[in-house]
């Protein structure tokens, strides 16, 4: 197959009537647990993401007002749709929760059949372990799309395993449960994150159905995303780990399927603002304590690729004081911005 260096993005439309979302760069963050809080989407989103995807979150907790859960559930108040990710077995507790959701601000419901985590997949029997019951499936999809009056999209994965990629077929049952788009991350659930994402399967899904789909899985570079479009004829590519530490990175993606034109990085010294920015946000939403323990990842990330990162990350990970850790960015970064360090990956566009 011929695979075209920069397919051009469109805008797309998800579901029809008064709520239908278009979106015009469909470039997404994908919904990663533990990081797309409301401190990242917000920042994503501000930096020009076409759509940001809340952590997966459990619709039986989400009934139930758990505090914590509801504040998973809080959108970004400006900039666009916002989208919740729901998980859950049992049709009438996802059809409910996506209610709870949508009063309070979704504009799209996602739901999840493609966490592969053992305490979800397999404990509770929903994310992927939903692609091996397909009537369970397609109650839940039918339930959830009925109870709702904005859109409802799926995330999944190809199958269970590679004796069962069952995606193109499920693609259809949401298409005719009244789904309005579907996001294929090309693994199985028995692959976890292991392996290549096989982008070329996607294109199976997407000639399955006349909906929108969205390609996701390894995307960390612009010509990733290049490439996963082409080789998958999807619509638009999802994001995960390629934004570790780079919440800008979806706007260059964008300007890459749009344009063809690279987007540098911003400068470090602009890199570090951002960085601070981000932290400083955490702890306002999360407590001061709490804050710097979950900023930990985010910081170590911002800081790969430069020199002295490895003992900045172990000693920043022993901190627990809020502003040492902020005299410790600065220790470690502006001496780097002064000499006018630039990280390799920030030069030029990744392999």
């Amino acid at each position: 197959m011929s695979i075209s260096p920069t397919p051009s993005i469109k805008p797309i439309q998800i579901g029809t009537g008064p709520r239908a979302v278009t979106i015009n760069e469909p470039v997404f963050l994908a919904p990663l647990s533990g990081v797309t809080d409301l401190p990242f989407r917000a920042l994503v989103k501000e930096m020009g993401a076409g759509l940001v995807v809340s952590e997966m979150i459990a619709s039986w907790a989400m009934v139930r007002e758990n505090r914590q859960t509801l504040q998973m559930a809080e959108v970004v108040g400006s900039g666009g749709p916002n989208a919740v990710q729901l998980a859950g077995c049992e049709p009438a507790a996802m059809a409910e929760a996506a209610k709870i959701a949508v009063g309070m601000g979704a504009d799209l419901i996602d739901i999840n059949f493609g966490c592969p985590v053992k305490k979800v997949a397999i404990g509770q029997m929903a994310g992927s372990a939903l692609m091996k019951d397909e009537l369970r499936a397609g109650a839940i999809l039918e339930a959830t799309a009925r109870a709702v009056d904005v859109p409802v999209t799926l995330k999944m994965r190809m199958g269970w395993d590679h004796n069962t990629l069952n995606a193109p077929k499920l693609a259809r049952i949401a298409e005719e449960a009244g789904i309005a788009l579907i996001t294929v991350h090309g693994r199985t659930r028995q692959q976890f994150y292991e392996g290549t994402a096989n982008w070329d399967f996607v294109r199976e899904v997407k000639e399955s159905v006349k909906l929108p789909v969205i390609v996701n899985g390894d995307i960390t570079s612009e010509h990733k995303a290049a490439e996963a479009l082409a080789r998958s004829g999807a619509d638009g590519v999802m994001i995960g780990r390629g934004s570790y530490g780079r919440p800008w990175f979806l706007r260059q993606v964008i300007s890459h399927l749009t344009t063809g034109t690279p987007l540098a990085a911003p400068e470090l010294a602009a890199q570090k603002e951002i960085l601070l920015r981000h932290y400083r946000a955490v702890r306002s939403y999360f407590g001061e304590a709490p804050g710097v323990r979950l900023a930990r990842k985010h910081i170590a990330w911002y800081s790969q690729g430069l020199r002295g990162s490895a003992a900045f990350r172990a000693q920043m990970n022993r901190m627990d004081d809020a502003a040492a850790v902020e005299a410790l960015i600065d220790a470690f970064f502006d001496p780097l911005i002064a000499q006018g360090f630039v990280r390799q990956d920030d030069m030029a566009l990744a392999a």
